[in-house]
């Protein structure tokens, strides 16, 4: 069984292990989290509305997302172009996913989008969100990843 294989193996060979798929959304919620985060204090810090501070985290939380997959791809000699590619690749689905879930989580809580900065409510329903982000799109990576998209493109650039 080759590298690529054997880290997607479950114990009785029967898929992606839910490990291997959890591993890949935390790798994705973290350069989502640092965007989303990011985009909603500098959005609520300047007093913009809801919907550009949104747009904001979520260009954050692609942007970060991505550079993140590049930095490891670069790192194994890959050109940028290419790099960048893999990132698109590995990491659209589960950034959107993770996107819509927490940013649909944020506007449904009653008040999240009206917190600022120093209410308790704004970090807490941010955290709640990016935790339900990653529980819905832990299957999703584990489903992608399964037929050889998403982050299991990125594999073969790990040495």
């Amino acid at each position: 069984m080759d590298h690529e294989h054997a880290l997607h193996e479950t114990p009785g060979g029967t898929g992606v292990s839910w490990a291997m798929a959890a591993q890949a959304t935390l790798h994705c919620l973290t350069g989502c989290a640092i965007g989303e985060v990011l985009g909603m204090v500098v959005g609520t810090a300047f007093g913009w509305g809801n919907l550009p501070t949104t747009l904001l985290a979520i260009v954050l939380a692609f942007f970060f997302g991505y550079a993140l997959t590049m930095r490891g791809v670069l790192k194994a000699g890959i050109g940028l172009r290419t790099a960048l590619r893999v990132a698109l690749a590995a990491d659209t689905v589960s950034i959107a996913v993770m996107e819509l879930i927490d940013n649909g989580t944020i506007l449904v809580w009653p008040a999240a989008t009206d917190a600022q900065l120093a209410d308790a409510l704004f970090w807490i329903s941010l955290a709640v969100s990016l935790a339900l982000a990653f529980v819905v799109t832990t299957p999703v990576n584990r489903w992608t990843i399964g037929r050889g998209k998403g982050h299991a493109v990125v594999h073969r650039y790990h040495h």
